[in-house]
């Protein structure tokens, strides 16, 4: 791709998805549809499993790039980012990606309970996908030391358009 002042298409492309993924709806609601695909799975409603597969396609670039991300939600995405940018990978033996390693068998446990319309352990499974998804994301947040921006701090390291 042709290369400009600004990066490539490919760069401008991503660093607009992260922009617009850090607006606080974005990650917020991307953790509530977990439970509505479980629900859909469960229930064997086709609509709203196909809605909810076309949500979480779109959800990243769906809301507009925020104005601050000194907020917890918008830290969670741009701790994931800083860790990404930086080369590490998010599964492995070490911590915080063995929380990653250990949400494959529960997240197949999750799936095959609500296959099964088994209520309890689809709930279980559920809450256990995001218990580990959320430790995972709040220790790289921890990790990275993500701060966000606020009002009147557009120069700091960790704004959303850098």
């Amino acid at each position: 791709m042709k290369s400009t002042t600004d990066g490539s298409l490919r760069d401008r492309l991503e660093a607009t998805f992260w922009e617009r993924h850090a607006n606080p709806w974005s990650a917020g609601t991307r953790i509530l549809v977990y439970p509505v695909l479980m629900y859909a799975i469960f229930s064997r409603n086709r609509r709203l499993f196909a809605a909810t597969l076309a949500f979480i396609a779109v959800n990243p670039v769906l809301f507009p790039r925020p104005k601050r991300t000194d907020n917890y939600l918008s830290r969670i995405v741009l701790a994931e980012r800083e860790w990404l940018d930086e080369g590490k990978n998010t599964m492995g033996l070490d911590y915080p990606n063995i929380l990653n390693v250990l949400n494959i068998p529960v997240t197949f446990y999750a799936f095959a309970s609500a296959i099964r319309r088994n209520p309890v352990g689809t709930v279980l499974g559920t809450l256990g996908v995001m218990v580990l998804k959320l430790w995972w994301t709040d220790a790289i947040v921890k990790k990275t030391g993500v701060t966000g921006s606020g009002p009147g701090s557009e120069g700091s390291a960790d704004s959303v358009g850098e």
